[in-house]
């Protein structure tokens, strides 16, 4: 029998490193496609997706500011690379046959819808993946913050946040093979143990919002699609 989804409504959160496939830098095109596929496929079980994704791909505002670029601009600059994927991974669904729509935080009418969230609720309504770009439209807001605010705003029932690893571990496991993964996890414990799943801001967000978090590897086909019809993949926190 064919998976049902397991929730109604889903925030999907994709770093900008995931578009650059076997790429040092950029996107690469047959990534984005893959992508495009996964979440194509999830669309047409008739979940309502929103899908946020980084611009670390492209630029990242944290390091320029470390870099001498003031850091508040440093952020805008990252902002708009985050426009720039959001563009590539809807062209990549249109090529599908899959409706989209670009929200972005700062208006850029020529490219894209500004970021309305009743207009946002209703595009995901009527069966359309809504891309929410540009972060939260603030500088020192990362790009999970703004995944878990959106998750917030749109009454989302789960955020999945697509990774390169298999789950939430107490250390860094492409770094220690000793690493340890955890299946189940509180926000507490994400924030006191201090582990990089996301900022603490969006935990927090999460937390106070209640809507757990699915931690799990982009790069495994069905991933996506088996997370949303509830199966224990990766790393639950919360819940």
């Amino acid at each position: 029998m064919p998976a049902k989804p397991a929730y109604h409504r889903v925030l999907l959160k994709i770093s900008g490193e995931a578009l650059m496939g076997s790429r040092a830098f950029g996107i690469e095109p047959a990534m984005v496609r893959y992508i495009a596929g996964e979440i194509g496929g999830v669309n047409r079980l008739g979940v309502e997706l929103g899908v946020v994704v980084g611009g670390g791909n492209i630029f990242r505002g944290v390091e320029a500011g470390a870099r001498g670029i003031e850091r508040a601009t440093a952020d805008h600059m990252g902002m708009l690379a985050t426009v720039i994927n959001s563009l590539a991974l809807q062209s990549a669904l249109e090529g599908i046959g899959c409706d989209s729509r670009v929200q972005t935080a700062i208006e850029m009418r020529q490219i894209a819808e500004p970021y309305i969230r009743r207009r946002a609720i209703r595009h995901l309504e009527k069966g359309r993946v809504v891309i929410f770009a540009a972060g939260t439209g603030n500088p020192y807001f990362t790009t999970d913050t703004a995944a878990s605010l959106r998750a917030a705003e749109i009454h989302a029932d789960m955020l999945l946040k697509a990774t390169k690893v298999d789950g939430v571990y107490d250390r860094d496991p492409l770094k220690d093979a000793r690493a340890k993964m955890y299946r189940a996890i509180s926000y507490t414990d994400v924030l006191a143990k201090n582990l990089r799943v996301m900022d603490a801001t969006a935990i927090s967000l999460c937390r106070e919002n209640g809507i757990p978090v699915r931690v799990f590897n982009l790069a495994k086909k069905g991933n996506i699609r088996d997370a949303i019809c509830g199966k224990p993949i990766g790393t639950i926190v919360g819940g």
